[in-house]
């Protein structure tokens, strides 16, 4: 696996030095609000619908790379559109060679700083230019970064819920039994402890003990009361608490951790392999779980979980499952998929899911591709 890997990165370093490589001849940008299945409630808010850009990166080669971001609120939504086209239109005439590309930019930002919507921005683009590389080479990206996928295409994932009452969390832990998940992940963070715990509750007695259950709290707890929560789920078994407090609080999440049995979760809202890299040494969490549009993208994430390998902390992925799917097959102590419908409207071919675990596409890229009648029906 790790000569393939390599393989392919000399490949493009050699081909970056003259020889016969492609080059990107434009990128297109687009807004679009798509709306979820069921309002999207967490601790901190509700999300009627998902904000996000697409991005497609033309080549000379008559390949095309995809990327698409969630920016979480669509206030934010022109603002990431407007970077994405003042970034991407710097690219043109550049080789199709993604590391170079992205330290070029890195580069050309460093004096500006990339923490935040430029950095969301940089993991967009690193996306496109994998998807386009793995295309113009024809290869299934995962196979491009050393992954056998004749001997194992899935990934074991978790069906992911927001915010619930009981009734309805209830119905998500059944739907979830039905495609054969083992586990399920809702998300808590109600005015009392006591609510949470019934929730907790109910989901164990709807999962009969055919699935595991993990809980987010979205940040939404203070240090002192996320100990005193997640103390008092400890004896539940859960195979994960998610960011029961700041997600900048690196001590903070420490203290909780050291309190608790129950695995602490963090991760998502890290910025870049850096911050991940002071969380994993702060001791903030026992597991970790990356954002692609926030950790760099593909060259993010290698770079990330390289850091969580050394140590033995296991990886998940927060969204993106499409990319992230073929990342976790060439991932060091890979433990579970975010399976979440956020970009399924908009898909030609959504990802597989077979027995709770996501089947890795054979397609050449990440074998993403837009349905443009869909596209064009969620403009914004």
């Amino acid at each position: 696996m790790a000569d393939a890997f390599w393989g392919a990165i000399m490949g493009e370093r050699a081909a970056a030095r003259g020889a016969d490589l492609p080059t990107i001849r434009a990128c297109r940008v687009r807004q679009l609000v798509v709306p979820f299945a069921q309002p999207l409630r967490t601790a901190s808010g509700t999300m009627p619908a998902a904000p996000m850009i697409l991005l497609d990166l033309h080549t000379s080669a008559g390949v095309t790379g995809h990327a698409y971001l969630f920016t979480y609120t669509p206030t934010a939504l022109r603002a990431v559109a407007a970077l994405c086209e003042d970034v991407t239109a710097q690219l043109a005439g550049a080789a199709l060679a993604p590391r170079q590309v992205m330290a070029g930019l890195r580069a050309r930002f460093r004096l500006l700083g990339s923490v935040g919507l430029l950095d969301m921005v940089l993991s967009a683009i690193d996306m496109a230019l994998w998807d386009a590389w793995a295309k113009f080479l024809g290869q299934p990206l995962a196979a491009l970064l050393g992954a056998d996928l004749s001997a194992n295409d899935r990934v074991r994932a978790y069906a992911s819920y927001g915010m619930e009452d009981r009734e309805q969390i209830v119905r998500h832990v059944g739907a979830a039994l039905e495609q054969g998940f083992g586990f399920v992940k809702i998300k808590i963070g109600h005015a009392s402890l006591a609510t949470d715990l019934e929730i907790v509750e109910a989901a164990l007695a709807a999962m009969q003990g055919r699935a595991a259950l993990l809980v987010d709290y979205n940040q939404s707890l203070s240090v002192a009361e996320a100990v005193v929560r997640c103390k008092a789920l400890d004896g539940y078994g859960l195979a994960w608490i998610e960011e029961p407090t700041r997600y900048d609080d690196l001590h903070g999440h420490a203290q909780i951790a050291a309190a608790v049995d129950t695995p602490i979760q963090l991760g998502e809202n890290l910025w870049g392999p850096a911050q991940i890299g002071e969380s994993l040494r702060a001791g903030a969490s026992d597991l970790m779980m990356p954002d692609l549009g926030k950790v760099g993208g593909v060259s993010g994430w290698l770079e990330a979980t390289s850091l969580c390998g050394a140590r033995n902390v296991p990886v998940s992925n927060h969204f993106y499952q499409e990319v992230s799917a073929h990342l976790m097959t060439v991932t060091p102590g890979a433990h579970l998929l975010e399976y979440f419908r956020m970009a399924e409207p908009i898909l030609m071919e959504p990802v597989e899911v077979v027995h709770g675990h996501v089947r890795v596409p054979r397609r050449p890229g990440h074998g993403m591709a837009w349905n443009e009648e869909q596209v064009r029906r969620y403009l914004a």
